[in-house]
């Protein structure tokens, strides 16, 4: 009686082996395939190129990104409101933004001073952030 041992691939693509067994005038054959796919072969695990970090920093590179364009939005308008409110002179047409829609008679620092009835020549202050936009000028 002899066996033979040989090592195959099966259908799965897992390594197997096959136990041959010749007797007198019979031949049995015996398959094992190992119960855990990881059993008998070991894969390699890869690294990234950062090595053990390169998660954490593609997390941090992600929020510092999602900051830039969350803060960047807002600074624009902030910027662009400033110098609409740099720009104005007297005479503008100008709305607030509680809606009162007035025409500029003095500009100071810290306040505007806004005429908003010409019948009864009703004026009213307000702080320049209250200024919503320069109609004279068309903007949105």
């Amino acid at each position: 009686m002899e066996n033979i041992w040989i090592l195959a691939q099966s259908e799965s693509g897992q390594p197997t082996m096959i136990e041959s067994e010749q007797s007198e005038g019979q031949e049995h054959e015996t398959i094992s395939v190992p119960s855990d796919s990881n059993s008998n072969v070991k894969q390699a695990v890869k690294k990234g190129p950062l090595g053990d970090y390169s998660g954490i920093i593609l997390i941090v590179l992600m929020v510092v990104v999602m900051y830039f364009f969350l803060m960047r939005g807002p600074r624009k308008k902030q910027q662009e409101h400033k110098q609409m409110v740099q720009s104005l002179k007297k005479n503008d047409k100008v709305r607030t933004i509680g809606g009162i829609i007035g025409t500029i008679v003095d500009i100071k620092d810290d306040e505007i001073t806004l005429k908003i009835d010409e019948t009864n020549n009703t004026k009213i202050k307000v702080i320049p952030s209250a200024i919503g936009r320069n109609l004279s000028q068309g903007q949105n």
